[in-house]
């Protein structure tokens, strides 16, 4: 087989513990999965009672990853880039139409990401009832931390996660908030597109996310899972 020009490269996320790379496909992220962030951005009725999740995607290639600190470039168009930390799942098979019960069978391990919004670009989509794709899916907009393998840290249920601006911290929550848990959340999404290995799913942020400019230095962590540092630049 030939090509007109050579294919690109797929994004790939370091493994803790190995030489090895964890290939992406595809990321979807799970939106307002914590009722203090639904409450936060005035989605009364999901914070009150546990309504179906909904879900969106981000481009394979807007994926930062990488050890040490890294470096996110303020994107254009934009007045106000917030931050939202998640933990992610990192799928190494995949299926239509789930179990529950067969959903953590499919997970290769767990990682901390930040799932990056141009929140007035996506305030404005909102309001006109547009897609939000240009407020969430931009290059960069997906960071991720290395991955710690289901082997080494299991399947994290309960535990901080947080995130700090210049030292300040800015969210702070449990995983166990989540109203949506992990299977759950494979499960679903499941009978909506069949997933396959290499897929990443941002579970959702807690509370107190918030407007970033550049210089400012970012920290996160997840319980159990590890942590990331970046840079605005």
């Amino acid at each position: 087989m030939s090509f007109i020009f050579p294919p690109p490269q797929n994004a790939a996320l370091p493994v803790a513990g190995t030489e090895s790379r964890f290939p992406v496909r595809r990321v979807f992220c799970v939106g307002r999965n914590y009722a203090d962030h639904a409450r936060e951005m005035g989605a009364i009725d999901q914070a009150d009672g546990r309504e179906p999740p909904f879900f969106f995607m981000k481009p394979g290639d807007a994926v930062v990853s990488g050890e040490g600190e890294l470096s996110v470039a303020y994107p254009p168009l934009t007045k106000n880039l917030h931050h939202e930390v998640e933990m992610v799942v990192a799928l190494q098979a995949g299926g239509a139409n789930l179990a529950v019960d067969a959903a953590k069978s499919l997970i290769f391990g767990y990682a901390v990401g930040l799932d990056l919004t141009r929140r007035d670009i996506q305030g404005r989509a909102k309001e006109k009832g547009q897609p939000w794709d240009m407020g969430k899916g931009f290059d960069q907009s997906a960071v991720a931390s290395v991955i710690q393998p289901v082997a080494v840290c299991g399947h994290p249920e309960h535990g901080r996660i947080w995130l700090s601006v210049n030292g300040e911290i800015r969210q702070d929550g449990d995983l166990s908030a989540m109203m949506w848990k992990v299977a759950d959340i494979i499960a679903n999404l499941s009978t909506l597109v069949r997933l396959e290995a290499g897929d990443l799913i941002y579970t959702g942020t807690p509370a107190g996310v918030g407007p970033i400019v550049p210089g400012d230095v970012l920290a996160a962590g997840v319980d159990g899972v590890g942590s990331l540092r970046l840079r605005i630049v």
